[in-house]
């Protein structure tokens, strides 16, 4: 999941909306909080969270139940620094029967949401603007010696595994340093 995301312009969070289950992800140590969390740390800036199962017979497409879902779980994103406003898209949607994936959900169904279906925003999501010409940027996962300095990155492109320092390139070490070798 970490290698993905770190290339990711969008992640999807999918959250059960049936009581008990959102819950159950959302408790501190739940799963749910630890993929936002990686999410956001590999650097992805836009989060869709999905609502789903609100087909099941305890949700039944209710509103309130949504919201609560929502509304329980938007301070927590905040605080891991996405912009409520920008960086976030919430949709309701039934994994079982596909209302909401595909196609809109039909208004007899949820009459209270208007958006589209999951599949066409992720095909209308627009192209980020790159830095083409900016610096090279990369996450390192691990390094060994052998005639120099090697080191093993996250997977970006086959041919950039790996790649050898040299003492004229020039690095910064962003973040947390726990060691710097010479």
């Amino acid at each position: 999941m970490i290698g993905g995301a770190a290339q990711a312009d969008l992640a999807v969070l999918v959250i059960s909306a049936h009581k008990g289950e959102f819950e159950t992800g959302f408790e501190r140590g739940g799963q749910t909080r630890v993929h936002a969390m990686l999410a956001k740390t590999a650097g992805v800036k836009h989060l869709v969270v999905v609502v789903n199962k609100m087909d099941d017979p305890t949700v039944n497409w209710d509103e309130n139940r949504y919201n609560d879902c929502r509304d329980k779980i938007l301070p927590y994103l905040k605080k891991l620094g996405f912009n409520l406003n920008k960086d976030l898209t919430f949709m309701p949607c039934s994994g079982l029967t596909g209302f909401g994936l595909r196609d809109p959900i039909d208004e007899s169904i949820c009459p209270w949401y208007r958006g589209s279906g999951f599949m066409p925003f992720l095909d209308n999501f627009p192209t980020l603007n790159r830095r083409l010409d900016g610096p090279f940027v990369m996450r390192i996962a691990d390094k060994y010696k052998d005639m120099g300095v090697v080191v093993m990155a996250f997977k970006i492109f086959p041919q950039m595994d790996r790649f050898t320092l040299r003492d004229e390139n020039k690095t910064i070490a962003m973040g947390k340093v726990l060691k710097v070798i010479e």
